[in-house]
């Protein structure tokens, strides 16, 4: 039974750090959010979250709390504590300094600068560490870091706002609105935690959109506009956004220079079967420091990122309308058999107002 009684608690207070990381949800960037709770005897002593990129690290500022209570206490620490020096000093000698008698990790650092080293540190000093409780949990919270340390690329989340016969505009191309405000309000909302936000020239002609924030408090994201022929204006109200990012295959100075003249960021990449690789444009957006992106439109960029195996997630607002013909939001996928269907595993859905919000992680079928 006490076994029993210490798991419990541990699960418990791993939630409980878990809940505090969630704090730092995009205002951390490109560090990992992280949470950290410390325990003595039966008390919560101490606790703290990661919620500036630079700023105190989760460990130190929940020693911060705990003062000379955290001698001989349970740390519960979301991401293995680090072991290298940054903006901040390395949380693993926080934590020996500390007195701390046990360590409970959910999960490694995948950075090459940590990977086991903070944990090896803190084993090295005699203290007691155990890794994995709650570890899935912890891996989708940062899903998006763990993609960009892993593999030097976002996080990419394509989001559609749609009817339930799959329009995301009539013929004539309107689409305002949709879906309700509650559903536009979730979808800024998670506009303001991401790094970046990708659309293509067409979405640029047809709206002119700003690509900013909007019915919440937040954030910017990079607005990212993929134009491999360069048929968009300067003028374009994306561009005047700090930050603003244009790609584009054109190699023409000429054509170049307006956009370089209003701050623009210009990316000139290789064409790829007529058009921008996508999976070259993202290595340059995770170099470039962005660990999650949304992928907002139009249909053939949607298609182009699934056809290229680049989006992770989809977000899918479905309002309760029909259109008939209509646009798409995605253009064709070439798939002619049911088996080499796209489709969604840990499918989520939210009741949004009258609306549905369905989302999933991406699962590919087995290539040939």
């Amino acid at each position: 039974m006490a076994t029993e009684t210490v798991q419990l608690s541990d699960t418990a207070m791993m939630r409980r750090a878990l809940q505090l990381a969630r704090r730092g949800r995009g205002r951390v960037s490109p560090n990992p959010m992280v949470g950290a709770v410390l325990v003595r005897g039966d008390a919560v002593v101490g606790e703290g979250a990661h919620l500036k990129a630079g700023g105190p690290h989760a460990e130190a500022r929940a020693f911060d709390q705990a003062g000379s209570r955290a001698r001989d206490a349970t740390l519960y620490v979301t991401l293995e504590p680090c072991a290298h020096v940054g903006r901040t000093p390395p949380c693993s000698k926080a934590v020996i300094a500390g007195g701390i008698a046990r360590v409970v990790c959910a999960m490694e650092d995948p950075d090459p600068r940590v990977q086991g080293r903070g944990l090896q540190a803190l084993r090295a000093a005699g203290i007691q560490v155990e890794v994995g409780l709650l570890r899935n949990e912890a891996e989708a919270l940062n899903a998006a870091y763990l993609k960009h340390r892993r593999e030097g690329r976002p996080l990419v989340i394509l989001k559609l706002g749609q009817t339930l016969d799959g329009r995301i505009a009539t013929r004539t191309g309107a689409s305002k609105w949709i879906t309700g405000l509650r559903a536009r309000t979730h979808a800024h909302r998670w506009r303001s935690w991401v790094d970046g936000i990708i659309v293509g020239a067409g979405t640029i002609l047809a709206d002119d959109p700003r690509l900013t924030v909007r019915h919440v408090r937040g954030r910017d994201p990079r607005p990212l506009v993929v134009d491999g022929k360069l048929r968009v204006s300067p003028g374009a109200r994306v561009f005047s956004s700090p930050g603003a990012v244009l790609a584009t295959t054109c190699v023409d100075e000429a054509m170049v220079a307006p956009f370089h003249e209003r701050g623009v960021e210009v990316w000139q990449l290789e064409e790829r079967g007529g058009r921008i690789g996508l999976g070259p444009l993202l290595t340059r957006a995770g170099a470039s420091g962005m660990t999650s992106v949304i992928l907002e439109g139009g249909a053939q960029l949607a298609a182009n990122a699934l056809r290229d195996r680049v989006v992770d997630q989809v977000m899918i607002y479905v309002a309760p309308m029909l259109l008939g013909e209509g646009i798409a939001g995605i253009a064709d996928l070439g798939i002619v058999d049911l088996d080499q269907a796209i489709r969604l595993q840990n499918l989520a859905i939210r009741r949004l107002g009258e609306d549905v919000l369905l989302s999933g992680e991406v699962k590919y079928c087995s290539p040939g």
